[in-house]
């Protein structure tokens, strides 16, 4: 059974974010709204939901997950930045980018299939995404919310799938545009909301 909360568009208060973090540290699911549509959310260290998610989802083994980061330092942790990777992100974010990078070894087991050894990473420019990474002290591993099929409302796709929906109302369902940086070049593999005149 699934538990829906509604928030503020513009962000949570510190009682719902509270309620959303122990939802995540009890091995929770939830889906939240973020810059580019809602998102399936999850702890690194949570194997249960990540495969609930492949589930859902209808992944391959071939996916590429992606951590929610507070700011550039975090991403850092995670994946190795060049300079010029360094300063494309940092122009682009906070914002509805995705980057793909060689992973540290802080990134968890859980999110990499098949031994990739890449990651993806983002900086969500969205009050709700920012207030739970401080409370939650960790960034959070994220799936964009696009179903088979999908013909319903969202919450009734997902209801009984799900732990918990974080519910803003209504949030314009594009994907974050998705950047492998991994060639040295940044090479575009998804055109989603952010844009690319960049190149």
């Amino acid at each position: 059974m699934s538990e829906r909360i509604e928030i503020n568009p513009y962000g949570a208060n510190p009682r719902q974010l509270d309620h959303i973090m122990g939802v995540l540290v009890r091995g929770g699911l939830i889906a939240y709204p973020t810059d580019s549509g809602y998102a399936l959310g999850w702890r690194s260290n949570n194997r249960k939901a990540r495969d609930r998610v492949i589930r859902l989802r209808g992944l391959d083994r071939h996916h590429h997950f992606s951590y929610c980061c507070r700011s550039l330092s975090e991403v850092g942790k995670l994946v190795h930045v060049g300079n010029s990777e360094h300063r494309l992100i940092r122009q682009l974010t906070p914002g509805p980018y995705t980057f793909i990078l060689p992973s540290t070894r802080n990134v968890s087991r859980n999110a990499q299939l098949d031994k990739i050894r890449t990651v993806g990473v983002r900086i969500p420019d969205h009050p709700l995404v920012q207030g739970l990474l401080e409370v939650l002290d960790e960034p959070l591993l994220s799936s964009t919310l696009i179903l088979p099929d999908m013909e319903g409302k969202i919450l009734d796709e997902i209801y009984g799938q799900i732990d918990l929906f974080v519910d803003a109302g209504y949030c314009p369902l594009e994907p974050t545009t998705l950047i492998d940086l991994t060639s040295g070049q940044p090479v575009v593999l998804r055109r989603g909301r952010g844009v690319i005149d960049f190149l």
